[in-house]
Formats: C-alpha cells, structure tokens, sequence
C-alpha cells in the first residue's frame, strides 16, 4: 500500500469513527439532570440560553426562579427578603448548574444520597463573580457554606441555632470568598474575563453562541493531555497536532511502516512522553 492511500484510510477510519469525548457536551448524575443533554422548546426566564442543548427541562427550569421550590426546598430569604438584584444572581448560578451541558470538565464524584455527581472549582469568570458579590453585598446571610449546616427542621432551611445574621461583607469580604465558599468550592475564582475563552460565563447572549462551549473543549484537552506539570501549555495553532482518534491510532503503526521517514510526525513540542 502505497503512503497516500494509507492516509485515506487513517482520514476514513477517523471520519466513520469519530472518538467522543467524555468530557464534552456532558450532563451530571444528579438529582434534577437529563441523562444527556439536547434541545427544550422552551426553558423559563434566566435559563433561556441553554433551550438549544440544555441538561434541565423546562419545569426545572421554572423551579429555579421560585424562591422556594420542590428542586431542593432551600429558601433564597432565610436572613429576610433577598433583593431582586441579588436574587437574579442565584437564580443564574442554578440555570448554570442545572443546564449547562459544558461542565464536563469539573464534574466530580460525590456519595450522597441525592446525587452521584457535583461540579468542583468551575473557573468562573472575573466580571461574573464580581458582579454577584457587588449586588449581593447588601443582603444579609448567616452562614458562608450553604451546601451544609442548615436547621432543616420545618423542612427548609433555617438559620442554625446561635448563629446570627450578618452582612454579606462579612461573611464574604471579597468576591472570592463568595464564589468559592458558598456551594463548597464548586466555583473558582479567576482573573479571567468574558470571552477569554478560559472561564466559564454565568451569563451570556444566546444570539451570540453559548461562549461555555470552547471553554469546556479546551479544559478538556488541558485534562487528557497534561494532568501532571504542563499546566500553561497551549497547542500551538499554528503548527499540525499529532493527537489522533483511537481508530486512527489502530492502523498508526502501519503508517509508520509504510510512510517515508520524513512523513512522520515529530514528538510533542514539550518533549518526550
């Protein structure tokens, strides 16, 4: 066999078996999840932009604007009435969770007995964590975790007994600690902004294309391709990637029978494996 014509059939291998990556386009094992993510003819209010390939359905979607609804039964106004302004923020971090199909990269395995499955240190992006912290800043809470220690008496949460409410400036002196403590580290603050490509938008304009999605693409290239000390390194786009899909990877010995020396690919530009 000639050089081209194994080529051919590597690009054909490739082309009729495409390798899907188990990191992409992804929904969680949890309570209200899809089991795989697709399009909702309509999803309420905030969660609107995932409706073309969302993990929630629309009665989630409905759930997440109530401020006590059968999703969790947790109460948005446990320190008094949460502002509007503040409120909206919430209602986006639960469209973000409940929906979003481009969280694969963070997904964690959890025993409990509500779900098999959460997110951990989701990077979110700059001007979303700070804006949540600056209209939120007024309200009052009682605890900085809001995952755990809840008075769940009455069925919904309470403040624990002896604890007091305070501002959110002080249990939360900065925007970091608001989005890294609240739901146990699920977030993670970063200086990345919009449109980085490097952080995950709580908000963004559907007209536009969900921005989640080359963030959860490059997260996941970063997972397989360097877990241990090659933390800042990029593909270079300018230059040919030899990854290859596992049916081109079968038949890659025989091309590197068959193909001329100077053919081949070269090692990682990080150096050796």
């Amino acid at each position: 066999m000639r050089p081209g014509q194994v080529l051919l059939v590597l690009l054909a291998a490739s082309a009729v078996m495409p390798a899907k990556d188990p990191l992409l386009n992804v929904c969680m094992d949890a309570k209200h999840h899809k089991t795989k993510p697709g399009p909702e003819g309509t999803l309420h209010g905030q969660c609107a932009p995932w409706k073309d390939n969302a993990c929630c359905t629309a009665n989630t979607s409905s759930e997440a604007h109530r401020d006590q609804s059968y999703l969790y039964n947790f109460n948005w106004n446990h320190c008094g009435v949460m502002p509007p302004k503040c409120k909206r923020h919430f209602i986006q971090d639960t469209c973000l969770y409940e929906c979003s199909p481009n969280l694969g990269p963070w997904i964690d395995q959890v025993d409990s007995s509500w779900r098999r499955e959460r997110i951990l240190h989701v990077p979110l992006c700059k001007e979303d964590c700070e804006e949540w912290w600056e209209d939120c800043k007024d309200y009052v809470t009682c605890k900085d975790n809001w995952h755990k220690g809840w008075n769940w008496a009455t069925g919904t949460n309470r403040c624990p007994w002896g604890s007091i409410c305070r501002p959110f400036t002080e249990v939360f002196p900065e925007p970091k600690d608001l989005c890294e403590k609240i739901w146990s580290n699920s977030y993670k603050y970063t200086t990345e902004r919009r449109g980085s490509g490097r952080c995950i938008q709580m908000w963004f304009d559907p007209a536009k294309g969900n921005p989640n999605v080359v963030v959860a693409k490059y997260y996941a290239w970063k997972k397989r391709s360097s877990p241990v000390g090659m933390e800042n390194v990029t593909p270079e786009a300018g230059k040919a990637v030899c990854a290859l899909p596992w049916p081109v990877l079968v038949l890659l010995p025989l091309a590197l029978v068959l193909l001329p020396e100077g053919g081949r690919c070269g090692p990682p530009a990080w150096g050796s494996l």
